[in-house]
């Protein structure tokens, strides 16, 4: 079947060839006939399937017959991150370049200035992030009774993100005549409560079990303590010959530090977290995007549904709390049909969310044995040259400064003490294990 098939228009079809594409994925040949056909949709695809092209592309021509008219938006597009809507408005750019679509993005962290401006001279294709929306809704900047088609983009990321409360919001606002789609990886209850409501006898397509990950990519768990993360990481990197990777971790902080730290040993890399402001966000990507770097130390803001080209390898520095969230971490290598590479780190504290991951998956890891290397062991002391050796080496640990046991034993010996149930000599018995006072060797006369 090629694009052709699907009774999309020439000019449409001009664009997606230029784009270098003539054969859909399944969540495209299954779903933008019925887009096509006006119908309701919930389509349920892994990460890295083309669910964006499945809607933008149908769109395009629904939109390309009829006129915008100033602060109401003939459709609407809901993404949960910036990252994400930026990256559909670049879709709508590349595959709308033969039709004269008005378009405008609606996102947090830059001025409203400009994207009020845009409202007033009306666009086809409002695509936004719930929290500005709401913002510029309540100020009388939009008007949603014109909306003829609305998308939700990654709902279950909705839902983590505390979203859903604003989308049914939204959903009361928009006319009841609208075209509504719906797409997710996954489909938990919420999610399925909300297509219920606001769906009008929906079609419902499966390219892929909900929440499976993607069989192109090969997936191993690598048994580390936390002070060899680093270590590790730098290793398998060379080892690999990695060319581009994503690399995740929990926190914020663990992204900033991680990232200094391969910056220190020569490697090419940058990073994205929530606390980086919209324009340095994009200009991280920009730069891992042209390989100006080639590695991206991320949090989960860039887990869900960022298309970047070329991503051979996947390293989760943190294994994710969330299963769902291991799906789409690792879906951002092994993208429309190339192989990829997953390594996630795991150490004593993560085994029930490797079990938890594993049952969701429905498969068993593998576990990566590297050559030379014991089991992960708490009390294992860092390596010489190892982050965590300098770490601890700039700043003196009281191991370093207390005196041995058996330094401490002279000590008390030269002051006229000594120790019951020394642990050196027989362990602890659960008995006296300080100085003995004088008193107590002093014989009582019968």
């Amino acid at each position: 079947m090629s694009f052709a098939d699907l009774g999309l228009s020439d000019e449409l079809l001009s664009a997606v060839t230029a784009a270098g594409y003539d054969t859909p994925t399944p969540i495209q040949a299954q779903a933008i006939p019925s887009v096509l056909m006006m119908r309701d949709l919930i389509g349920i695809a892994q990460t890295g399937t083309g669910k964006t092209a499945s809607f933008v592309l149908p769109m395009i021509d629904i939109l390309a017959h009829g006129r915008a008219r100033a602060r109401m938006p003939r459709s609407l597009i809901l993404e949960p991150t910036r990252e994400l809507a930026a990256q559909v408005a670049e879709n709508f750019e590349k595959y709308g370049k033969n039709h004269k679509l008005s378009m405008a993005l609606l996102i947090g962290g830059v001025s409203m200035g400009d994207q009020v401006k845009a409202l007033q001279k009306g666009v086809d294709v409002l695509i936004a992030t719930p929290g500005r929306l709401m913002d510029l809704f309540e100020r009388g900047n939009i008007l949603l009774n014109g909306c003829e088609l609305l998308v939700i983009d990654e709902a279950d990321r909705m839902l983590d993100m505390g979203f859903i409360p604003d989308i049914e919001n939204i959903c009361t606002k928009l006319p009841t005549s609208r075209q509504t789609l719906l797409f997710s990886a996954t489909m938990p209850p919420p999610i399925k409560k909300l297509s219920d409501k606001f769906l009008s006898n929906p079609k419902y397509i499966e390219v892929a079990r909900p929440a499976t990950a993607n069989t192109n990519i090969e997936q191993k768990l690598v048994e580390v303590t936390p002070m060899k993360k680093r270590d590790v990481l730098r290793d398998l990197i060379r080892d690999e010959d990695v060319q581009t990777a994503i690399i995740f971790c929990n926190r914020k902080t663990t992204v900033r530090e991680l990232n200094k730290s391969l910056q220190r040993h020569g490697f090419r890399s940058g990073e994205i977290h929530g606390d980086i402001d919209q324009a340095s966000r994009l200009k991280e990507l920009d730069a891992f995007k042209s390989g100006a770097i080639n590695l991206l130390v991320a949090s989960d803001v860039a887990a869900r549904g960022l298309d970047i080209k070329g991503v051979s390898h996947v390293f989760n520095f943190d294994a994710p709390w969330h299963p769902d969230d291991y799906v789409h971490r690792i879906g951002r290598t092994g993208r429309a049909g190339a192989k990829g590479k997953a390594f996630t780190f795991v150490t004593r504290d993560d085994a029930e969310h490797i079990d938890n991951i594993e049952k969701l998956i429905g498969l068993k890891i593998e576990r990566l044995v590297r050559a030379g290397e014991s089991k992960p062991d708490a009390r294992e002391r860092p390596a010489k040259g190892s982050d965590a050796a300098d770490k601890q080496d700039r700043s003196g640990t009281r191991a370093s400064k207390r005196p041995a046991r058996s330094e401490r034993k002279a000590d008390s010996k030269s002051s006229g003490g000594k120790h019951v149930g020394d642990r050196d000599n027989g362990g602890d018995d659960g008995s006296w294990n300080g100085p003995m006072p004088d008193f107590l060797s002093v014989a009582i006369p019968l």
